[in-house]
């Protein structure tokens, strides 16, 4: 009896008549789902003791000692910058392969948003060109002990690092240069929640952090983020300042040894978190070494399962433990677009994204402060190659399989003309 040869081609098309594959998707459990249920029985949903208790537990987690639950990492990053007196006479160091949130709120404080460009192999801000960019584009004041742009005459005060994909930035390097150019260091750590650089917990390697808990990320709360530090007073700060600037928290002011008594110290804004979305962070943080686990045991099958296709694949450094947010490819083929590629996955119902759009080719970043098209040549050359390709920890070694048998078909087939 003859045996049937099912081929990769044959299997990719038995792809299009599965379920849609996301690029992302949450993973709760029914622990988040009952918590959730006890807390709207409690008749406290907004910011209260789920929200206490999970500042608690991620600052444990962490190791940084304190922690500020807050609506997103956009508010944290927002908040940091606040805290610590960025205004329109500054400028603040970022990468310009990340999400317009990072650079957004710069602006919001008045803030010039200054790009350097990427290192090609990790994608993170290149500590190199940081240093370069300050040594001929900027100007020590030794009297004031601050660091000026040459250019603009702005005052930098500090650097947000991207932990891109998950992958921590090379922070011995930037956190010297930091320290000799009197910059506070404000880690962008929305991927990185779980990686680790020389052992050292993302999140405790600069001056402040911040998380992201979007649905995408390594835990999910639907909307929510966490500032860390080790300063208290920067804490304290923010923690006012994420509130309207009154001077004690929400939750004791309607608690049962709370006080309607209250000042405003400062012009807040509304940054809480509310219990709602702890609930789920309290159990998502639980989970989240056996979503690490899993994230890495998927990178290594994608790592397989792709060797031998014309595509760069990530690279993680020694003295690393990448969180693995994401799992993004340059397509290196001469007959098959990055765009090609994602149109051929998408008609195998597999979802896909790309990460990022550089900010210095958006419009409002030319307009506003003169970037242009050529600028951080890194940046760009990645941008028209990558793809992030479906990498969550529900997902089954079947999908990873199939999303591997549309990527090997994608490739073999030959490109209309």
């Amino acid at each position: 009896m003859a045996t049937e040869i099912v081929t990769p081609i044959a299997l990719a098309r038995d792809a299009r008549e599965q379920a849609f594959l996301p690029f992302s998707a949450p993973w709760f459990g029914d622990e988040e789902k009952n918590e959730i249920l006890q807390t709207l029985d409690s008749d406290w949903i907004t910011t209260g003791p789920r929200t206490k208790t999970f500042e608690t537990k991620f600052a444990d987690y962490i190791g940084a000692g304190e922690a500020v639950a807050v609506s997103s990492c956009t508010a944290a990053l927002h908040l940091a910058l606040a805290a610590i007196g960025v205004g329109p006479r500054d400028a603040v160091i970022t990468s310009p392969l990340t999400f317009a949130a990072t650079a957004n709120v710069i602006v919001h404080q008045g803030a010039q948003p200054i790009f350097v460009d990427i290192d090609p192999d990790t994608y993170n801000l290149d500590p190199d060109k940081l240093l370069t960019f300050i040594q001929q584009q900027c100007r020590w004041d030794p009297r004031n002990c601050a660091l000026w742009t040459k250019k603009t005459n702005k005052r930098v005060r500090a650097v947000i690092p991207v932990h891109y994909a998950g992958h921590p930035c090379e922070m011995n390097k930037i956190n010297a240069c930091a320290r000799e150019y009197r910059m506070k260091v404000i880690e962008d750590a929305a991927h990185a929640l779980g990686a680790t650089y020389f052992g050292r917990k993302v999140g405790t390697l600069g001056d402040m952090a911040c998380f992201s808990f979007y649905p995408t990320k390594n835990i999910c709360t639907g909307e929510g983020g966490m500032f860390t530090t080790r300063d208290p007073d920067l804490a304290q700060r923010v923690r006012v300042l994420s509130l309207h600037g009154i001077s004690r928290d929400a939750w004791k002011r309607y608690g049962p040894e709370g006080s309607w008594q209250y000042d405003i110290l400062a012009a807040g804004f509304k940054y809480n978190m509310t219990d709602l979305s702890a609930a789920l962070g309290i159990h998502q943080l639980q989970k989240l070494p056996r979503f690490l686990k899993r994230r890495k045991e998927i990178a290594a099958q994608y790592q397989i399962l792709l060797a031998h296709l014309p595509l760069k694949r990530p690279k993680v450094l020694p003295n690393v433990e990448s969180a693995w947010h994401l799992y993004p490819v340059q397509v290196r083929s001469p007959q098959l677009s990055r765009e090609q590629l994602i149109a051929r996955l998408r008609a195998d119902n597999i979802g896909t994204s790309v990460h990022f759009i550089p900010l210095h080719l958006m419009s409002y970043y030319q307009r506003r402060f003169g970037y242009r098209a050529g600028d951080f040549p890194v940046a760009e050359s990645v941008f028209n190659r990558i793809v992030s390709l479906p990498f969550f920890p529900r997902m089954t070694d079947t999908d990873v399989e199939r999303v591997g048998v549309a990527m090997r078909k994608a490739f073999v087939e030959p490109v209309a003309a």
